[in-house]
């Protein structure tokens, strides 16, 4: 296989202030992951490996990929403590030469979004999805003022699909768990080959609607998002 995408549905909903976990709440009536689930069901990739919490494999399996009809998840996987454990987890179950590695919570990625991260990924070896950012950020000292400003030219929000060389990252982390420190404060999938060495990372253009879910505010935000794309999609 040429492209596996590695979606993680393993978060929690404490932000949320609810029971039900983020990646499972209703967006304009279908579960949150279904909509991440169907742009890689439409787009390049070969093959869908899912990563969930313990014990949601009975449900993720009959109500996500039965009940919609998902062909591409050819695998459901469980997670580990931390988001790295989880990645590792799903790229050792996946078969492509390219694997994208992408937040279920991010309900409103596209199928373009991902083509584009497949051409570019074999281009580049290694590639982010993300947007120049809006806003101006500052950068704090440990009392709480203001220790530079970076010109926000050069700034990034990055957002996921991620994706790599499969070979590669699993190198990557081979190296970084030869050392104690090698995965403190890693808080995305780029600084494991970053950190490891020997690749530059691309950025790639997403879109400023390929938001996280979060909070309670994103499930309004994101339920217009969806609505803006239907309309744009009834055009086209």
């Amino acid at each position: 296989m040429k492209y596996s995408a590695i979606v993680l549905a393993g978060g929690s909903s404490r932000r949320m202030g609810t029971d039900v976990k983020k990646q499972f709440m209703q967006l304009n009536g279908k579960a949150a992951i279904y909509y991440p689930l169907m742009a890689f069901e439409k787009s390049v990739v070969d093959e869908v490996i899912l990563v969930i919490p313990a014990g949601d494999e009975g449900f993720v399996r009959h109500e996500i990929v039965e009940e919609y009809g998902f062909k591409k998840v050819t695998r459901i996987v469980t997670g580990g403590a931390e988001r790295y454990d989880s990645v590792y987890n799903g790229i050792s179950s996946a078969s492509g030469e390219y694997v994208m590695i992408h937040d279920g919570a991010r309900s409103f990625v596209t199928v373009e979004i991902i083509d584009r991260a497949a051409r570019a990924v074999e281009e580049y070896k290694a590639c982010v999805v993300g947007m120049p950012s809006k806003d101006t950020v500052k950068i704090s000292d440990d009392e709480g003022f203001v220790a530079d400003t970076p010109a926000r030219k050069s700034l990034w929000v990055i957002q996921t699909p991620q994706a790599f060389v499969r070979s590669e990252l699993l190198d990557a982390y081979a190296t970084l768990r030869s050392r104690t420190d090698g995965f403190l404060g890693i808080t995305d999938d780029s600084m494991i080959i970053e950190r490891a060495g020997g690749r530059r990372v691309k950025l790639i253009e997403g879109s400023y609607d390929n938001i996280k879910i979060t909070t309670p505010e994103d499930i309004e935000a994101g339920e217009a998002i969806l609505k803006r794309m239907a309309a744009v999609s009834s055009k086209e």
